[in-house]
Order: structure tokens, then sequence, then C-alpha cells
């Protein structure tokens, strides 16, 4: 009894020691309390920045990520996002990327206002809030195909488009072989340019078709007897060959170039097509004395007359001078080129327009 009474007592003693010394060695280290800097590594306390405190608890930024789409769910690249907070103060902007995914890595925390913007497309807003060291994925903002968009008319100047319509005359031929460069089927046809009137020129007396005209009338002249000073022989077709031609270019030129450039005429033929049999013979009689000025109004053909008149003059400096004509003969071959071109003016309004395989059905000029 006496020992096992003592070895109880060793016992209760030996304990109450460890305990004693126990609690005096947790009395040494004190707890830490919050904000003393003493906190230990891997124990932060939540809303505190790792690097010592730079930020408030409710300053420490958040994160704000998300994607644009369209309506299809594709993903749009290069969309302009703009964050702004509540107080409108602080904005910042984003590119979407290829993956059509924006992030903004500091964001105040507070409310905010994404604007997304992106040609082609409707401006887009979506709103949401971020909390200190939050980071807020947005859902897929889906952008729509804008509906107001500005028409933007792309046009061509007159210049241009009376290129288009030279080209179209350019092919234009009776049978698909005798040239007809000077009319035009388009009624409200663009103006030409004094080079555009050169070049219409420079291409009707270089057709081939120019040289197997002035060839043929130079054999038929020989063969006539005409111009008896220029003699016969090659030597003397070759000289009516010269003549006429010079008669065809200097006709062409001084009447459909020159005096037209200088007075602002058109020296095409404007088909009319249209109206009774009896008004578009009118209209094609009287187009060989009137024309079309380069404002588009109707006034006399002084580039057609006038034209006449000086091919004529001119021709007397090289037909043998028993064959020059006088200044009476010159304004009577005007009145009879005036004459033919009536003639031909019909033919062109009733005849020649079913011959010409590639007249324009539409104006070329027109998209």
């Amino acid at each position: 009894m006496v020992f096992q009474f003592k070895s109880a007592l060793i016992t209760f003693v030996f304990a109450f020691v460890t305990v004693g010394w126990t609690l005096c060695c947790l009395g040494q280290s004190p707890q830490p309390t919050p904000g003393s800097g003493a906190e230990q590594p891997g124990s932060e306390v939540p809303g505190t920045a790792s690097t010592g405190g730079q930020f408030p608890d409710q300053r420490l930024p958040g994160s704000v990520n998300g994607t644009i789409v369209d309506v299809s769910g594709a993903v749009v690249a290069g969309a302009r996002v703009r964050i702004t907070g509540a107080d409108q103060s602080l904005s910042q902007e984003a590119l979407s990327g290829t993956d059509g995914q924006f992030f903004f890595p500091k964001v105040a925390p507070g409310a905010f206002q994404l604007t997304v913007t992106v040609a082609g497309f409707a401006a887009r807003t979506s709103s949401g809030s971020v909390h200190p060291g939050e980071v807020v994925t947005v859902p897929p903002i889906a952008l729509a195909v804008a509906t107001d968009v500005t028409e933007v008319q792309v046009g061509v100047s007159q210049v241009e488009v009376a290129e288009e319509q030279i080209k179209v005359e350019e092919k234009q031929r009776i049978l698909g072989a005798i040239p007809n460069f000077y009319i035009s089927y388009i009624a409200n046809a663009a103006p030409l340019t004094p080079r555009q009137k050169f070049e219409l020129a420079w291409r009707s007396v270089v057709d081939p078709f120019t040289f197997l005209v002035v060839g043929g009338t130079a054999g038929v002249e020989q063969w006539q007897g005409h111009f008896v000073g220029y003699g016969q022989g090659a030597e003397g077709y070759a000289k009516r060959f010269g003549a006429g031609y010079a008669d065809t270019v200097s006709g062409t030129f001084i009447g459909a170039y020159i005096l037209p450039s200088l007075l602002k005429q058109d020296p095409r033929y404007f088909y009319k097509g249209t109206g009774s049999i009896r008004s578009r013979a009118l209209y094609a009689i009287g187009m060989s004395v009137i024309c079309k000025g380069d404002n588009g109004r109707w006034q006399p053909n002084y580039s057609g007359i006038l034209g006449s008149l000086a091919a004529g003059g001119i021709s007397n400096i090289y037909y043998p001078e028993q064959d020059r004509n006088g200044a009476e003969l010159t304004f009577e071959n005007a009145a009879i080129g005036i004459g033919s071109n009536a003639i031909t003016n019909l033919l062109q309004e009733f005849v020649i327009r079913r011959l010409t395989p590639k007249a324009p059905k539409d104006d070329p000029g027109k998209p």
C-alpha cells in the first residue's frame, strides 16, 4: 500500500512539473497581432499585398478578361476594347488578339464598363464589377454587323467615261469592215476632251479601210483622166493617192479635231433611234448643220461647215493649177458636203445600225 501510494505521488508530481514546464515555454512566444508586421512566412493576412503592404486592402487591383465574338460565335480579332471605372476618371484600352481575347491586368476595384468597337460591327457595351484582387472573366461579348453603314459611291470622272465610250466606238464597223467611229449610240455620251478628239481623228485616218478607199478613188480618177497634171503611170497614181489622202487628213483633223476643240463642239452624230419616222428623219437632216456642244447643248455646226471650207482651200495648194478650185467652187463643194452628210445621217438613223454588229445596246459608261 505504501509503495503504491508513493508511486502514485511520484507520478502526480512528475505530471505537474511537466505541465508547468510546457506552459512556461508557451508563454515565452507571444501571439502575433494583425498589422504588427511580425507575421510568419506563408501566413499573409488576406487583402494585404505580398510586397510589404503596397496596396491597402480596399485598393488591391483586380483583373478583367474576356472574348470578343460575332453573332455566329466566331472570334473577332483587332476589336478595340475600352474599360472605364465608375468614376470615369481612369480608362484603359486593349485590342483583342487573334483568338478574340482581351486582358486588363490592373483594374481598380468597383464597377466598370467595357465598350467594344471595330469596323463593320455595331458598338457594344458591357458592365460589371471587380473586387480587390479578384480575376473577373466576363461572358463572351457578341458583336452584331453594323446596320447604319455610310454608303460610299465610287464614281469615275467624265474623262474616264468618255474614254470607255471611245473604245466602244472604235470597234464599230459596218458589216464588220467599214469604220463607223463618228457615231454615238449613247444619247447622253460624255463630252470628249481635245486629246480624245485627236485620238478619234487619228484612229480614223490611219485605219486600213481609209487607205483602201483613198487608193480605190485614186485609181478611178486616173482611169477617168482626172487631174491630168499628175500624168499617168505609177507616178501619176502616187500623186493622186497623196492628194486624196491629204484631203482626208486635212478634212478630218480640221473638221473633227482642231475646230471642235477650239469651238468646244462634238464632231459625232448622236443616234436618236426613237420617235416617229418623220421626227427621226428631220433630226438626221438637221444634224448636218447642227451639233452638240461640249456643254450638252445643241448649236450650229460651225466646226463641220468651216472644216469643209478650210479643207477645200488647203487642197488648192497641192492640186494641179488647172484643177484648183476657186472660192465659188469651194463653197459649192461645202454645200455638197452638207448634203452628203444629211444622206449619211439618214442612213445612220435607219439602216447602218442594223449592219453594225458591235453597236452597244447599253451605256458602257454606266456600271
